[in-house]
């Protein structure tokens, strides 16, 4: 397994794809991602702009859909939520429902890699769950993609890369980059709280007030779901 890490989609080769690709925005699209599927969401559909994500959303029932939008960090006006993980921590909220999410970042990261033969999303949450999926899939070359901010490296989603690709033990780096993120997470793993309130997205929820989110993103191997991409933009809960 070739493993390539690249800290933002801006980054990515433009003329290749690889064979899976994992999404990673730990702050915070991808942990509320796997959080509203393990509360049962019945899908999460991500969008790159806001008025196609309010269009598509429309065809759905108000009953049956909610619809996620942020923009630097806080909630966009005219969706039901934001992109606080902790607001979706209850089956009674999510369950059955289709999330139609759009972020700052991590939409746009796995717009990138959507004509990939695999994809999924991961987070510290569910770290373990992108490890097994990798071990038991063993594509021949893995992008693990950081969705950054603004185009430019995030720490906690390099950190969470090298905390994935530390636990493939057959993983041959293909840059320097997957060698660098397995050593930032070899340094942090103890203290990734304190990393992620030392990073420069961590400060800015930190000044929306966003002390919980960053406590809640910085757990590792919490939850045992992977989403998985089902068709382009669509992801589920990995039914194996």
């Amino acid at each position: 397994m070739k493993l390539f890490v690249y800290h933002a989609p801006e980054q990515t080769p433009a003329d290749q794809i690889p064979d899976c690709a994992v999404v990673i925005d730990v702050l915070r699209a991808t942990t509320t991602i796997a959080t509203a599927l393990h509360y049962g969401a019945e899908a999460v559909q991500v969008f790159s702009d806001i008025d196609e994500l309010l269009a598509v959303s429309a065809d759905w029932p108000a009953e049956n859909r909610i619809r996620a939008g942020e923009r630097g960090g806080q909630a966009v006006p005219g969706c039901d939520l934001g992109n606080s993980p902790l607001d979706y921590r209850s089956q009674s909220a999510v369950a059955g429902k289709r999330l139609f999410m759009s972020t700052t970042n991590g939409t746009r990261a796995l717009q990138r890699v959507q004509s990939a033969p695999l994809v999924v999303t991961a987070a510290q949450i569910n770290r373990q769950a992108a490890v097994d999926f990798l071990l038991a899939k063993e594509p021949e070359t893995v992008w693990l993609l950081g969705s950054g901010w603004q185009g430019a490296y995030a720490l906690e989603d390099t950190v969470c890369a090298g905390a994935i690709a530390d636990a493939l033990p057959e993983m041959t780096p293909g840059n320097d980059e997957a060698v660098a993120a397995v050593s930032l997470w070899q340094q942090w793993q103890a203290s990734l709280l304190t990393l992620f309130q030392q990073a420069s997205h961590g400060q800015r929820l930190l000044r929306l007030q966003g002390d919980a989110d960053l406590t809640y993103c910085a757990q590792s191997d919490q939850l045992d779901v992977l989403p998985i991409q089902t068709s382009p933009g669509v992801l589920i809960a990995n039914p194996a």
